[in-house]
């Protein structure tokens, strides 16, 4: 779970939040992800930065207001 002080979502903070993101994904998926951009001549980190925002709707957050 995320917490998230609803009047602080700037740059800084969704750049936070991908990186985030983008460990979580390769730290569950990424010889899989390193596989398929191989296998698809892609380049791993723009493969990296889809599923990391794809990845960003399946936390849950909580928001202080």
């Amino acid at each position: 779970m995320i917490y998230l002080n609803f009047t602080n979502l700037d740059e800084e903070t969704q750049q936070y939040l991908i990186q985030l993101s983008k460990k979580d994904v390769e730290d569950r998926y990424g010889k899989e992800l390193k596989k398929f951009a191989e296998r698809n001549n892609s380049d791993y980190n723009d493969v990296l930065e889809q599923e990391a925002q794809r990845n960003l709707y399946s936390y849950d957050y909580v928001f202080n207001i």
